[in-house]
């Protein structure tokens, strides 16, 4: 382990589960990482690896057989399995956000039911906000939820759901216009929904079908999906928190988390980026000495260092700010926007060292270069973060009178 990226004031608890997930990291998910992406193969070994380490259940409450742990040490432990293989990263954050929004939002029931069988992994989480036609727009969505006696009755299209064939638990946000007003504001019309459903692709319940994989041009091995909803039969009681009209701040709130996530994600692959780097540049040889030697490289590892270290610590910041009980969207969105872009520099940096055998399948870097795009879009594109820090900053900065 370098000097980079390294966090201070971390408990005896929390350093031991970073030693245990790094551990893991490097003994079980870096020796097959590639070989499985290229295959496009689900990491069923792995995730079974880190359901054995309590990893589902890091963040919730340790009545309901969780951890308990803060978002900083989720956190930094999502950036050890971004340094092994992204896409592990991403099957644990959306179970960890639905996770995130059953403790924060849920009604008693649903917490006693859902959050234990969760921590053990039994069930598995996704999330579902993206229509086709939508992207970051949100508040555009027309899926919809009709009340029909004691259930609602679900029907729309939904888009980019991770996880989509292998969970058993989806959370998906739906409009529903039951006791608002026409002129209310579409965010206030909003419901999450709590979907129960065998894993697999095709059917799963009447009503709810999960096409095939969507193929991607990287962050393979996980399975991203659509999701279509056709007369889709809903028990009331299973509406997020039991009141409608709420669904657009519950996933809000769990986005928020989600972008120091990602944040934290960008951290760890472009650390790995940065160790395939610095350790390819002291091998290669040209000129009759290393290739570190050379001046234009150093100069290449100097940047690359330096944005690791500036992106692990806003993401530490935004982490611990949101620990404190402190609004974290302005901060959560500067390391994730600055986290995703470094990322993508020092990939290219250390693709660029590696010269014509980066381009090489044979080379992990050839994976990393693939999968760094995705951070630039997931949880909010890079331009969606700069308008929530724009309008943040003019709040915080507004000028008097």
């Amino acid at each position: 382990m370098g000097r980079l990226a390294q966090t201070d004031g971390l408990t005896d608890v929390q350093q031991e589960i970073l030693s245990t997930v790094r551990d893991f990291v490097d003994k079980e998910i870096i020796p097959v990482a590639t070989d499985l992406e290229h295959r496009d193969e689900y990491p069923t070994r792995i995730v079974e690896g880190l359901k054995d380490l309590g990893v589902f259940g890091l963040m919730i409450p340790e009545e309901y057989g969780g951890l308990g742990e803060s978002l900083l040490t989720y956190a930094l432990c999502v950036e050890e399995i971004a340094r092994g293989w992204m896409s592990v990263s991403g099957i644990i954050n959306t179970h960890f956000i639905v996770a995130y929004m059953l403790k924060q939002h849920g009604t008693q029931e649903q917490k006693d039911y859902f959050l234990p069988k969760m921590a053990a992994g039994e069930i598995r989480g996704a999330f579902s906000m993206s229509e086709p036609g939508l992207g970051s727009d949100v508040s555009a969505i027309t899926s919809k939820g009709v009340r029909d006696g004691d259930a609602y009755v679900l029907n729309g299209q939904k888009m980019w759901l991770t996880n989509g064939g292998t969970s058993t638990l989806v959370a998906v946000l739906c409009r529903t216009d039951e006791g608002h007003p026409e002129g209310t504001a579409p965010h206030k019309s909003m419901t999450t929904f709590l979907i129960e459903k065998e894993p697999g692709f095709g059917e799963v319940k009447p009503g709810l079908t999960i096409p095939g994989k969507i193929d991607k041009m990287g962050y393979k091995g996980v399975d991203t999906t659509e999701l279509i909803m056709d007369g889709l039969r809903v028990p009331a009681d299973r509406v997020l928190g039991g009141v409608t009209g709420r669904g657009f701040y519950q996933m809000m709130d769990g986005v928020e988390v989600g972008r120091v996530n990602v944040a934290a994600r960008g951290c760890g692959v472009a650390q790995r980026a940065f160790e395939l780097g610095v350790a390819y540049a002291q091998q290669r040889q040209t000129f009759g000495k290393p290739i570190a030697q050379h001046q234009a490289i150093q100069f290449k590892l100097a940047e690359m260092g330096t944005k690791v270290e500036a992106a692990h610590a806003m993401m530490v910041n935004a982490a611990r700010k949101k620990d404190s009980g402190r609004r974290n969207d302005l901060e959560a969105g500067m390391a994730k926007y600055l986290a995703s872009e470094y990322c993508k520099e020092v990939v290219e940096d250390a693709f660029r060292i590696h010269g014509g055998y980066g381009f090489s399948k044979e080379y992990e870097i050839e994976r990393l270069y693939r999968e760094a795009p995705m951070l630039l879009i997931g949880e909010g594109t890079a331009e969606i973060q700069k308008m929530i820090i724009g309008r943040r900053l003019l709040e915080e900065y507004r000028i008097q009178g």
